[in-house]
């Protein structure tokens, strides 16, 4: 029998379920309201839906690079807790979940959410994803993925604090040796350490500079009203290189260099060197679990109290 918007709106209301598993219910009933209601709580539709607007902050960040060492993946998946995000089920999924990331061709996370399900065909990611909220019974949410290749050398990857951070550094190289692997690695702790917002210069936008430049030109006279445009120049230019060391990878003074003043860009030729071997990092991608997600403030007593008042 054919389902009307009408009917796929009803059972939507009553389950607070998604219109398409509304309507995929309401298809496998033959428009029985009643079983259709029945079939979303057995496949976890309708508890997922109940979980869906709780705020899901923490969770695990998990890389994962091919055989080869030339493609990797990194996806962050949420979940309401940390006690969650301990738990073996939710990590076995997590690594699930990067397995998909490093075989995926989607472009964004919509067509993420509906490929196939590597480990069940008959399900995309997304049905994948509300099975496995009914079965830990919190809100989980993957989050992102990104995917890097590098034909022409490896993709390194680093796990910090057992999954809050992941680091992908993308290395191209004609050389692939231990010491070029452990430069690989040292600039992925710097990058987890240090949280740089760009990898060269030449990726900062221009119109955020040319913005601070006035800001910091403000600020300059304001300092010295009587400066001449040099002097000025020089202090705005030196601030500005300051902020960009802090913000950008190559850029910034490299954590375990001997003299404390060596950049990392310098510590990747010094290495490039040492192995006669042409070195180029083109990028990298950080995650940091739960970044920028505003988290809510739970007060233990507060919601005892109430408990007790209700």
């Amino acid at each position: 029998m054919a389902i009307t918007a009408a009917q796929v709106k009803e059972l939507r209301e009553m389950s607070g379920a998604g219109m398409m598993d509304c309507k995929k219910a309401l298809v496998a009933t033959d428009g029985d309201m009643d079983k259709a209601m029945d079939y979303l709580r057995e496949n976890g539709m309708a508890k997922a839906a109940k979980k869906a607007g709780r705020v899901a902050a923490e969770g695990l960040c998990e890389g994962i690079v091919s055989e080869d060492g030339k493609t990797a993946a990194v996806v962050e998946v949420n979940s309401e807790t940390d006690f969650v995000a301990q738990n073996e089920k939710f990590k076995a999924y997590v690594d699930e979940v990067a397995q998909q990331a490093l075989a995926s061709s989607a472009k964004d996370l919509d067509a993420f959410m509906a490929e196939p399900w590597k480990f069940d065909a008959s399900k995309t990611v997304e049905e994948a994803l509300v099975a496995e909220i009914a079965v830990i019974s919190e809100n989980l949410k993957i989050r992102r993925f990104a995917k890097v290749e590098e034909p022409n050398g490896f993709v390194q990857s680093y796990t910090h604090a057992g999954g809050k951070i992941v680091v992908l550094v993308d290395v191209e190289t004609d050389v692939i040796n231990d010491a070029i692997r452990e430069m690989a690695k040292n600039v992925a702790m710097q990058a987890a350490a240090m949280r740089p917002k760009y990898n060269t210069r030449a990726e900062v936008d221009q119109e955020y500079l040319a913005k601070e430049k006035e800001v910091l030109l403000a600020a300059a006279k304001n300092e010295k009203p009587n400066a001449n445009e040099k002097i000025l120049n020089g202090m705005v230019m030196g601030r500005i290189n300051k902020e960009l060391a802090e913000i950008c990878l190559m850029d910034q003074v490299y954590v375990k260099a001997e003299d404390g003043k060596q950049s990392v860009s310098k510590y990747i030729a010094q290495v490039a060197k040492e192995n006669n071997a042409r070195v180029t990092v083109k990028g990298f991608v950080r995650y940091e679990t739960g970044e920028g997600i505003e988290k809510k403030q739970e007060n233990f007593a507060e919601e005892v109290a109430a408990q007790r008042k209700a």
